[in-house]
């Protein structure tokens, strides 16, 4: 007679988060911010152009200072903007501009080409997050990287420009809303290059749009018209050149200017699109 014995196995499920934990938006950062240092090149990109911009600036001071004389600027002079356009130069605003646009395609482009994006969204299905921990990390660098080069610039130039009299402090009106603006511009048209990268997700492809966008369509339209002014008010680089100008009253003021206001909705705007436009696009988009 054969006994039979059964022995009762306890059975565990498991789910599909137990297996492979959902990415935390932390984890994601330091994900982007390691493979933002990875790329060799963009540390000397950035530190080579911070030295031109605040090269180029100095070089500006050293002008006015050499054409000033010793007493001071004559009365009633409009020295205060005469400073501050030596202090952030629309020369280092276009070389930031470039630089920036630049850096912010080659953060998305580099991983379309080398097709290591595929292998990125397969870690991360949420293209979401990801964009957005890429534009976060990416805001983070060249807010840095803006800051540095317009406060160092200021710093040093007026340092330099004290010493004819014709300095001007942080403290003073419009002051710091001109270096912050220089400052911002970094990550602006950093996010611009990013939206286009990832619309066009070609090198010279984004480095041409990013070109026309920045440069050649601020320049396309005057503020001589309600609907031009409204298009070319919408760019960094125009309300960039607002921002930094502490008064208007030496200044052939046009039929429809800018506002200080306006201004800074242009810089938040242009950055919010470029993210949205790459969100969607990358969300709806087959690789």
């Amino acid at each position: 007679m054969t006994t039979t014995t059964m022995t009762t196995t306890t059975m565990t499920t498991t789910t599909p988060s137990d297996i492979d934990p959902r990415p935390r938006f932390g984890d994601l950062l330091a994900a982007e911010w390691i493979r933002f240092r990875s790329l060799r090149s963009l540390p000397w990109v950035l530190g080579v152009s911070a030295l031109i911009l605040i090269g180029v600036n100095l070089n500006a001071a050293l002008y006015t200072y050499r054409h000033t004389e010793p007493g001071g600027p004559p009365p009633g002079s409009d020295y205060v903007s005469v400073a501050l356009s030596t202090a952030f130069t629309t020369m280092s605003a276009s070389i930031l501009m470039l630089v920036a646009g630049g850096v912010g395609a080659a953060v998305i482009v580099g991983e379309y080409a080398t097709g290591m994006i595929r292998t990125t969204l397969t870690a991360v299905p949420d293209r979401r997050a990801l964009l957005l921990a890429k534009a976060t990390v990416l805001t983070g660098v060249m807010l840095g990287y803006g800051a540095l080069a317009s406060g160092v610039s200021f710093g040093v130039g007026q340092a330099l420009l004290g010493r004819r009299h014709v300095g001007v402090s942080i403290t003073e009106p419009g002051v710091a809303r001109a270096v912050a603006a220089a400052a911002l511009l970094a990550p602006v048209c950093a996010l611009v290059g990013f939206g286009l990268g990832v619309l066009i997700r070609h090198s010279a492809g984004t480095v041409v749009t990013m070109v026309l966008v920045l440069f050649l369509l601020p320049s396309s339209f005057n503020e001589n018209h309600r609907w031009s002014a409204a298009i070319t008010h919408a760019m960094p680089y125009t309300a960039w050149r607002r921002l930094s100008k502490v008064d208007l009253t030496h200044t052939l003021v046009p039929p429809y200017p800018a506002t200080v206001a306006g201004s800074w909705l242009a810089f938040a705007g242009c950055a919010a699109v470029s993210v949205l436009v790459a969100t969607v696009v990358m969300h709806r988009r087959d690789l």
